[in-house]
């Protein structure tokens, strides 16, 4: 079973991974076609997502001498750790040297890039090129490193890695929810958790657990995930109850509005919506899955700016007032809009930007923005006022249960009819 394999998901990057450990592992048969050992990978992304276990797994694959180098040095003391580390690997037959979060080595930003660590690496790299010497490294930020560090004979393959996502985010979820004695339906849970990073998920699945244990529970429920994934995913507080009932009401008309536009438009989007907002705020949360292809996909765009709007077009329904509490929503919208019209033309050629345009094209941009504002914001209110009953159960299931899972939200959907 090769070491790759106990790692869900990341079956693109495992594949590159694999190849380059074949060539470390069978250097000579390469070296007869005159291939040479490649100088390095470089894997990037946030926090938690799995670089480093993925990097260990790939020494482990290679199964040759390796060093790890962090930063758990002064300046001085760690610029020659580096080089003596390289010194030791160029002695061994073949070697990897791993930079743990390279990024952290040196306090540099994107404008200053010169850091004597970053140069030292540098100028080690090119002293091993006739060594059978390969270079591993993660890093969070790649923007503080230099380029020329990063370049083809020194870092060749830089690889970017992001939260899992689709079936293989389900599966990392299911694989922690396993280790637990868990009461619940794991694929409604499971959806909520989707988008968040291996670490941010493990660390509600325990506190969940905690909350069982604290209440002396056998098991853990599928309350004690939300409750978690609501105080350490969202920031949200324990409890609304001090909030004003009226306050209340309107965020889940506003929540409510959001929600229900995104499932006629697109059933079984919303992973969870909720009125217990971010602490220190009197909003609420509503989380909603974008297909994969959301990049390319016209619809799926178009269909986020009038679920944007869902909030201010409730509000102004349901208490013909405007709503204080969507400049968020408009600030996206307005947004796309602008993409659609600025960098897509997607409603003509008389609004694109061309370097320094005029005043008048600047103008005519501004008023086609608004007018396809208009006609979202319009689409939004139409929504919410053929799927009446739909958006009535939904605020008045809020109002009960504060927050609402992807299940229970189905369920409301399929007691109303709908209007798309």
């Amino acid at each position: 079973m090769s070491e790759f394999d106990k790692i869900i998901g990341y079956a693109d990057i495992k594949a590159e991974l694999i190849r380059f450990c074949d060539v470390i592992k069978n250097f000579k048969e390469y070296n007869l076609l005159g291939i040479e050992i490649p100088r390095g990978i470089l894997l990037y992304g946030e926090p938690g997502i799995g670089k480093t276990i993925l990097a260990k797994s790939f020494i482990k694959e290679s199964e040759v001498k390796s060093f790890t180098i962090r930063k758990d040095k002064h300046s001085r003391e760690f610029v020659k750790h580096i080089r003596n580390t390289f010194d030791k690997a160029k002695k061994e037959k073949c070697a990897i040297v791993f930079l743990d979060d390279m990024d952290k080595f040196a306090n540099e930003d994107e404008y200053h890039k010169d850091a004597e660590e970053y140069v030292v690496i540098q100028s080690c790299i090119d002293e091993c090129k006739d060594s059978n010497v390969f270079v591993l490294a993660t890093a969070n930020n790649i923007y503080c490193l230099p380029n020329s560090l990063m370049r083809a004979g020194r870092f060749d393959k830089v690889i970017q890695m992001a939260c899992p996502s689709g079936d293989d985010a389900k599966r990392i979820i299911k694989h922690f929810l396993s280790k637990k004695q868990v009461l619940g339906d794991i694929d409604d849970i499971s959806s909520f958790l989707v988008g968040h990073s291996c670490a941010e998920l493990e660390t509600v699945i325990n506190e969940a657990g905690i909350y069982a244990v604290f209440d002396k529970r056998a098991k853990i429920e599928q309350r004690d995930i939300i409750k978690a994934c609501m105080r350490l995913i969202f920031n949200a507080p324990d409890s609304v109850e001090y909030i004003d009932s009226n306050i209340l009401k309107r965020i889940a008309a506003h929540e409510a509005g959001h929600a229900v536009i995104s499932e006629v438009l697109e059933p079984g989007t919303v992973n969870l919506v909720s009125i217990c907002g971010y602490s220190n705020t009197s909003g609420g949360i509503t989380s909603v899955r974008k297909p994969d292809d959301y990049n390319f996909n016209v619809v799926a765009q178009e269909n986020e700016v009038i679920r944007s709007l869902g909030g201010k077009a409730a509000t102004e329904i349901i208490y013909g007032t405007f709503d204080l509490g969507c400049e968020g929503d408009l600030h996206k919208a307005f947004d796309l809009a602008t993409t659609f019209v600025d960098n897509y033309c997607a409603y003509g050629f008389d609004a694109f930007e061309r370097g320094n345009s005029s005043k008048y094209l600047l103008e005519s941009k501004d008023r086609k923005v608004a007018k396809e504002m208009d006609r979202y914001y319009r689409k939004s209110k139409q929504i919410i006022a053929e799927n009446r009953g739909f958006f009535d159960a939904m605020v008045q299931e809020l109002l009960e249960e504060k927050t609402l899972t992807k299940k229970q939200i189905k369920s409301i959907r399929d007691s109303v009819v709908i209007r798309d």
